[in-house]
């Protein structure tokens, strides 16, 4: 799936971001405006009220009102704004004014005391003020509490609270857009680097397997970069193995073809059926020579740790296992005048000695430990093979091994002193070692009491 340019995800990714603030902030900046809006629109309404106050008075018991032009002017200048008045006795009676204009909600006759609330009055909204105040007639001495009502359209402070929210968001755009410029054009530097990458791994070569220089580049690419150059170390090291593999295949499958070519061309030439069956004889040998070593290059290359081969464990009891590779084993070890045994628990005992592996490995592993021992020891040996609970053990009494000689055995293609006139290729050892790894186990080389060797492998717990 195409997944487009990372500069411009991030772009978005911030885009989107700053879209959800810029809508919260014009959610608040309207409720702030409109704020404003009524704060100060209910200061004219307040010096409105506080003038009208003024020209009301209570003479001979009546109430009389002149509501001054100071009262009503102030709205002048509010362009589509309507102004509403009243004044009211306490009982709800219209002196003057607008009849039926709202009270407040919940009245507090506190004198003096301004409210200010929302209400409707013939189908239009209004902002309205209102306050009691008590009105003293001084020839009569008589008291009386009446309502001031001042109420105002709500066009003049919905335009100004308008005119901050779009100021306010156009500010606001001006700034986001500057941040995302700026913001595209540092996500374009940031990702100098990685073009830089880019372009230093297209510039090499298909033999090029040198790890990336990652001293001039930003700590957030340089685990990309050690990633990669590990790949590479790892595609390096498949490389060389397989190198290895036919390098060793043309150095060991040399000679057994030169023979096989020499010996066919020897039987061609010959018309004694005896001397062609013993050039036929020489050749088979020599092929199943050849095929032996093609088998052990392939299986070592396949089990080298380079190759990336992870096998399927499964429970198995060791015991058994060996018994059988033992049994396949003794008429090979016949031919060659062998004495081999197996020792291992008895069949009650036998479920205790499970361990994690893949049988044909295993197979395979002892199958070249026993044919190094049949190989080495000679004509006359005793070769056993010993299960004691995790432990197999292979042991012989031919020539053994030396002990500065037993890490090198090891090696591919490494032949000792002891098996230098022996016919083999110095691959069995190295194949048990990878498979002996591959199990997660130890191998160790010590001699056999009495002289010989004994390979002893210890498998670990479940």
């Amino acid at each position: 799936m195409k997944t487009g340019s990372l500069r411009l995800q991030l772009t978005l990714w911030l885009l989107l971001p700053l879209v959800l603030l810029l809508a919260l902030d014009a959610w608040l900046t309207d409720r702030r405006a409109s704020a404003a809006a009524d704060q100060a629109f209910d200061r004219t309404l307040a010096a409105s009220l506080k003038a009208m106050r003024e020209g009301i008075a209570l003479r001979d018991g009546r109430v009389e009102v002149e509501v001054p032009y100071l009262a009503l002017e102030v709205f002048d200048a509010e362009q589509g704004s309507r102004v509403y008045y009243q004044v009211r006795d306490a009982d709800g009676t219209t002196i003057t004014g607008y009849d039926g204009l709202p009270m407040p909600p919940r009245p507090n006759r506190t004198l003096y005391r301004t409210h200010f609330y929302d209400a409707v009055y013939q189908n239009t909204p209004l902002r309205m003020a209102a306050t009691p105040i008590p009105l003293h007639d001084v020839r009569s001495a008589r008291t009386r509490m009446v309502w001031v009502l001042v109420g105002e359209s709500t066009e003049a402070r919905q335009h100004l609270a308008h005119d901050i929210l779009v100021g306010s968001l156009l500010q606001e755009l001006v700034l986001v857009t500057l941040a995302l410029v700026i913001v595209w054009f540092a996500v374009g530097r940031g990702l100098r680097p990685l073009h830089r990458l880019s372009h230093a791994m297209a510039a090499r070569g298909p033999d090029d397997l040198q790890p990336l220089d990652d001293t001039a580049l930003p700590d957030d690419i340089r685990p990309l970069v050690a990633a990669v150059n590990q790949y590479v170390a790892r595609l390096h090291r498949m490389i060389a193995g397989r190198k290895r593999f036919f390098a060793d295949a043309a150095h060991q499958l040399k000679t057994p073809l030169a023979i096989i070519q020499a010996e066919a061309e020897l039987a061609l030439r010959e018309s004694a059926p005896a001397n062609v069956h013993a050039h036929v004889a020489r050749l088979h040998g020599s092929v199943q020579h050849a095929a032996r070593e093609v088998a052990q290059l392939l299986s070592l290359s396949r089990l080298e740790n380079d190759s990336g081969y992870a096998p399927d464990l499964t429970p198995l009891q060791l015991d058994a296992l060996a018994r059988n590779v033992v049994l396949d084993w003794v008429p090979v070890a016949r031919r060659d005048g062998i004495d081999i045994g197996f020792e291992g628990h008895d069949t009650e005992a036998a479920s205790v000695t499970r361990i994690e592996g893949q049988t044909h490995l295993l197979q395979e592993m002892l199958g070249n430990l026993i044919d190094n021992a049949i190989r080495y020891a000679g004509p006359g040996a005793v070769v056993t093979v010993r299960v004691e609970g995790r432990r197999l053990i292979v042991e012989d009494n031919g020539p053994g091994v030396s002990a500065s000689e037993r890490e090198d055995v090891f090696k591919r293609f490494y032949r000792g002193q002891a098996s230098a006139s022996r016919e083999g290729n110095g691959l069995g050892l190295s194949i048990v070692r990878e498979i002996v790894r591959l199990h997660g186990a130890s191998i160790s080389l010590s001699e056999t009491h009495g002289g010989g060797l004994t390979v002893a492998i210890v498998f670990p717990e479940n």
